[in-house]
Formats: structure tokens, C-alpha cells, sequence
């Protein structure tokens, strides 16, 4: 937990989970639910748009303030605690990226 939580970090999360399941676009189909987690809470946010409605995707707009860090002009999430992890809800448990990966392949065979 080196880095705060911001786009690039989604970013580069997609990239390495990237054909494993460990994406909203390869997962969904499943039931998984994009999310975040904050590690030190164990709090579970579902990733929604700035508006509360669900997104399809993981987004930083729909966090509460209490995990955020900075704002654009505009309102927009620019970084959350690095305590935030991104993964997914399915059936009421929270799954990080790898373990979703893991999850999402034994359900494909």
C-alpha cells in the first residue's frame, strides 16, 4: 500500500489483471461487482458514479469523502487512501483482483 488509489493506478491494475478475470469486462457475466475495499476499515464501497448509480466499472467518483483524498475543480476524485483496493462483490463477499481472477477461471471450467 505504497500509492494512493487514483486513476493510474486503476490503470495499471487493468493492464496486469488484463485476460485473467480480474476485470469488471471479464467478470461481470459472473455476477461480480466492481468495488472497493479499505483495508483499514474493512469497509466495502460498490463502485458507483458521482450520482450513487452503479457503474459497470471501477470508478473513484462514487467514494465517500471519508476515503478521499483530493478533488478536481470539477468535483472529480484525483486519489483515495491507499488503504482503498479495487475488486469485486459477488454473492455479499468482497474478492480482490486476484482473487476474482481465481474465482472467474474455476468458473469458466
Amino acid at each position: 500500500m505504497d500509492t494512493v488509489m487514483n486513476d493510474l493506478r486503476l490503470e495499471r491494475e487493468n493492464r496486469h489483471f488484463a485476460s485473467t478475470g480480474g476485470r469488471s469486462q471479464e467478470n461481470r457475466s459472473r455476477g461480480f461487482r466492481p468495488a472497493f475495499m479499505d483495508l483499514d476499515t474493512h469497509a466495502v464501497y460498490d463502485s458507483c458514479f458521482a450520482d450513487g448509480t452503479p457503474a459497470p466499472i471501477h470508478l473513484l467518483d462514487g467514494l465517500p469523502d471519508k476515503v478521499v483524498l483530493n478533488r478536481d475543480a470539477a468535483g472529480r476524485v484525483r486519489a483515495a487512501k491507499a488503504s482503498i483496493v479495487a475488486g469485486f462483490v459477488l454473492d455479499a463477499r468482497f474478492y480482490t483482483r486476484q482473487e476474482a481472477a481465481g474465482v472467474a477461471s474455476r468458473l469458466l471450467n
